[in-house]
């Protein structure tokens, strides 16, 4: 009865409710932002942890799209640097009256003809002088630009070099007066500040030329745009000093009709009002040209690019980390949430809430994360800056990629919200209110669908591994197939594929953990169990360990085995720290070997004031390299050491060469005195083999060449070896009739020497080599340098190379470093993995400490004691942080056993002994290990004893 009467009162309820007024749309979107915002300010400090996770990989981008773009240069700045005050410059660059035509901002790309049949080069002369062409009247400028020979305080040294009126003030922003004034004679110049700190002189001193041995008086200082401030140069004023001079146009300003009225003539021309204004311009085939600004378009969109990948690979950690941080503010506003939906919220509402909750954080982490970035970027420009114009043009802040940056932040934030969202809009409203918390229970099927992703990943490596070296030993395959490049993808995205498998049953992984965790004591259970029932919050965690973890190990695993092949197959010049120089004409003709001495000599001298300990002269046989068959001397004969039949290869393989000068198998022997060997080749004869070696016998570093202990020696005419008449000492001649007979053929004793590290295979006695007639010439000059001489850098090496080289010949002055080492990116690249992990270890610790409290005080009015909270803070970083390497790493080593499958058809196949597993196995156990104990050696707070709601 009480039912039947009571009915009508709940349905008139009913109806008023439905009566009243729904909000809108927009007014349940204001009141979500309104309550988002005031969670963001009561919870500050998750917060401002979510904010910090957010704004550290946004200010890195903001930075580097600051740092990259401000080395981009803009029209106007091009100009400035180009010309400085004036209107433009011309230069004969092409051939007159052949069709000459330029792009519109750089002469430099220019061609002859129209249509698809243009050519970029034409018979004929440049103009000499290009004002002849210009209206009467103009007024030029002309300079030109070389190099000089400088006498310094530590020797010679080879500096830039112009000659002209470049101290006309319209010049400034191209060439700028420092101090004192230009020079007006034959005998001043004027020179940057860094060249009078390295010639040990000062305004109003000496500066000595060593060419010309004249002695001219320096008159002022300057300063050239494109420079840096250590750069070195001088300034001369008389134009014609060099060839290839420009002609500067302070006051003519000439248009494109004009300049193509010049591009008639051969003239090149670089015009001001063209370059800020260019028009429309293609090849005369249609395609595009590469110009100056096509180069500055190319390189905000690689900026862009290079930022978008970067960043996809930030997000998804910042997403995971983020997640688990909003994962546990979420549920410690679920009350509040509650009360939201009790009083007319729908689930949308609180979803909605907690979305905006990162929307809001987002936006603001972006906000500061760019500040931080622009600054950051104008620090480091700063302290890195050289002087030079062309290394930072400017302060350049690309806003519509900042802005992009910041809506990308804003979108990450809301990703790092939409998990935790959609868990509270599934929450129970009215548990939530009465604070109970039921059982965490694990969902079979994402079990099923990651498990199966893990061992479809796994499947899909090896198969594309195999697969990729059937394709590198397929000859007949086309280049560009896509079956060539198809198993390479597959070997990478396999082990992604088995890395989001352990993502998405990471809770189901950590449950089968927590069985096996739950038999090693109290502490273990408790650790796991929590792991479990969070794992909204340590699943994202371990998450982004691995795919650090896999990134590393990825990375260390191809790159040692890369690193391994390189040091098995590495072409040395000379021994490790062994200086050389090689000596060639300036005009391609080959030096007569008497001028080759007598430069070496100089380069001997060189090497001796640079603190060599000791240098050795090789010789070669002289060989005719570019010489036709018509002169090329009857009577010219060169001898080589035979390659046995038995080590000749087939015609299959082709992958086999020479690198270097004494690697020719064509010209294989070098000579040199018994003293010169430990410096050449880097080890000390024996007496027994010095006398031996004295006597005639040859010292041989590959053993491929004796036979019995002796080598066979033979002799073709130089228009033999030219014509193919001699074989080539590599494959096995198919027909042994098509050689001509040997000159002479003799056979010597031969010296076994364990000597890989140089590049010789021959070495012969002078008295030897003067025995069988041999005609040789001076090749190259080795240098034994002390280990702390500067000159074993390949910059002072090249440099002193440079200061050596003259007009009629260059010489190329190197050091042998050996292979790189790894550790060069190896150390980098574990220290960021190392920090990657403790960071978001320290994040996910961190986060499970705070939502412990009341747990820990639950188990403080139980009896725990600190010591079993310590352990339990032990087994959460073993979980997580161990869960996490574990997985990365095998996910990781799955690429690099693809690339050593795929490169077993190769010549020279990877090497699995190359990875460090001893380092793979510190990353992937010592790592967590580290972090599990300084989890337990920082204490837990005291805990809060207060009363524990009632667990349902």
């Amino acid at each position: 009865m009480t039912a039947v009467q009571d009915r009508p009162r709940a349905d008139a309820g009913a109806r008023r409710r439905a009566e009243r007024p729904t909000p809108s749309r927009t007014a349940r979107v204001r009141v979500a932002v309104r309550i988002a915002r005031r969670q963001v300010r009561r919870a500050w400090v998750s917060s401002l942890l979510i904010m910090t996770l957010i704004a550290l990989p946004i200010a890195g981008m903001a930075g580097v799209a600051v740092y990259v773009a401000s080395m981009i240069a803009t029209p106007a700045e091009r100009v400035a640097v180009q010309l400085g005050e004036m209107q433009g410059w011309v230069e004969p660059i092409g051939v007159p009256d052949a069709g000459f035509w330029q792009a519109p901002d750089e002469p430099y790309s220019y061609g002859y003809g129209t249509g698809p049949e243009w050519t970029s080069e034409a018979e004929g002369e440049p103009l000499s002088d290009p004002t002849s062409a210009l209206p009467a009247g103009t007024e030029t400028i002309e300079v030109s630009q070389g190099r000089e020979r400088v006498q310094t305080s530590a020797g010679i040294a080879a500096i830039r070099a112009w000659a002209g009126d470049i101290g006309d003030p319209r010049f400034t922003g191209r060439f700028d007066m420092v101090s004192g004034n230009a020079p007006n004679g034959d005998g001043e110049v004027m020179v940057t500040t860094a060249t009078l700190d390295r010639v040990g002189a000062r305004v109003g001193g000496e500066l000595r030329l060593v060419d010309s041995d004249d002695v001219l008086r320096i008159v002022g200082t300057f300063d050239a745009a494109e420079l840096a401030d250590t750069e070195s140069a001088v300034a001369f004023p008389d134009a014609d000093r060099f060839e290839g001079a420009t002609w500067y146009l302070p006051e003519t300003s000439l248009s494109w009709t004009e300049i193509r009225k010049l591009n008639e003539q051969g003239i090149g021309v670089y015009s001001r009002e063209v370059v800020l204004d260019p028009p429309a311009f293609s090849w005369p085939d249609g395609s595009q040209v590469y110009t100056a600004a096509t180069a500055e378009e190319q390189g905000l969109l690689a900026l862009a690019a290079g930022l978008g990948a970067g960043g996809l690979a930030a997000a998804y950690m910042v997403v995971m980390l983020a997640g688990a941080a909003f994962a546990v503010s979420a549920r410690r506003q679920q009350r509040a949430l509650a009360i939201a939906a009790s009083v007319g919220a729908d689930t949308r509402d609180v979803r909605r809430i907690v979305l905006l909750q990162g929307t809001v954080l987002g936006l603001v982490a972006g906000g500061v994360g760019l500040a931080a970035g622009v600054g950051l970027a104008a620090v480091v420009m700063r302290l890195t800056d050289t002087g030079s114009a062309m290394q930072f043009w400017g302060f350049h802040v690309p806003w519509v990629i900042l802005i992009g940056i910041l809506l990308f932040s804003t979108l990450v934030g809301t990703a790092s919200a939409f998990v935790p969202a959609r868990s509270v809009g599934r929450s129970d409203t009215i548990s939530a209110l009465r604070g109970a918390r039921r059982p965490q229970r694990v969902n079979a099927a994402r079990p099923l669908w990651g498990s199966l992703l893990i061992l479809v990943g796994v499947v899909v490596t090896i198969l594309c591994g195999v697969a990729a070296a059937a394709v590198a030993a397929d000859t007949m395959l086309p280049w560009d197939s896509p079956f060539r490049w198809l198993p390479v993808v597959g070997i990478i995205a396999g082990p992604v594929l088995a890395q989001v498998g352990i993502l998405i049953s990471g809770r189901w992984l950590l449950w089968l953990a927590s069985r096996l965790l739950s038999r090693f004591g109290i502490a273990a259970r408790m650790a796991s169990r929590d792991a479990v029932a969070n794992g909204a919050r340590t699943v994202p965690a371990f998450a982004a360990i691995g795919a650090t973890v896999f990134v590393g190990v990825f990375a260390v695993g191809v790159g040692m085995m890369s690193a391994g092949t390189q040091v098995r197959t590495w072409d040395y010049s000379a021994p490790i720290g062994t200086v050389t120089a090689d000596v060639s004409s300036m005009d391609g003709d080959q030096l007569d070997p008497t001028v080759r001495l007598a430069v070496f000599e100089d380069v001997r001298d060189a090497f001796e004031q640079a603190g060599a300990t000791a240098t050795a002269l090789v010789q070669r046989q002289y060989q005719l390299y570019w010489s036709g068959e018509e002169v090329i001397p009857g009577d010219a004969v060169r001898a080589t050491v035979m390659v046995p039949q038995r080590n000749l290869l087939s015609g299959d393989d082709t992958d086999q060469g020479w690198s270097g000068v004494f690697d020719d198998p064509t010209n294989n022997i070098a000579v040199m005195d018994a003293s010169d060997v430990p410096t050449v080749m880097g080890v000390e004869l024996s007496a027994a083999d010095k006398r031996a070696f004295e006597q005639g016998a040859a010292l041989i570093t590959d053993s491929d060449l004796i036979t019995d202990g002796r080598i066979d020696v033979a002799a073709w005419t130089e228009q033999e070896w030219a014509t193919g008449k001699a074989p080539d000492n590599i494959f096995a001649p198919a027909n042994d009739a098509a050689f001509a007979e040997p000159q002479w053929r003799t056979t010597l004793p031969a010296i076994a020497l364990d000597a890989p590290d140089q590049p010789l295979s021959v070495v012969l006695h002078p008295s030897a080599a003067e025995e069988l007639g041999l005609n040789l010439e001076p090749t190259a000059l080795f240098a034994a340098m002390p280990e702390d001489s500067p000159y074993r850098n390949w910059d002072r090496a090249y440099a002193l190379g440079d200061s050596l080289t003259t007009n009629d010949h260059s010489v190329y002055v190197s050091v042998e470093t050996g292979p790189p080492s790894p550790a060069a990116w190896l150390v980098p690249l574990l220290a960021a993995v190392a920090v990657l992990v403790l960071g978001a270890s320290a994040v996910a610790l961190g986060l499970a400490r705070f939502e412990r409290r009341p747990d820990d005080a639950t188990l403080a009015a139980v009896g725990g004691t600190p010591g079993l909270r310590r352990r339990i803070g032990l087994w959460q970083g073993l979980v997580i942080a161990g869960f996490g390497t574990f997985a990365g790493a095998a996910a990781g080593i799955l690429p690099p056993i693809g690339f050593w499958l795929q490169s077993q058809t190769s010549g020279e196949p990877m090497n699995l002994a190359d990875i460090p597993w001893w380092l793979l196995g510190a990353l992937a156990v010592a790592l967590p290990l580290g972090i599990a104990a300084v989890n337990w050696l920082v204490p837990p707070r005291e805990p809060e004893l207060t009363r524990r709601n009632v667990i349902a």
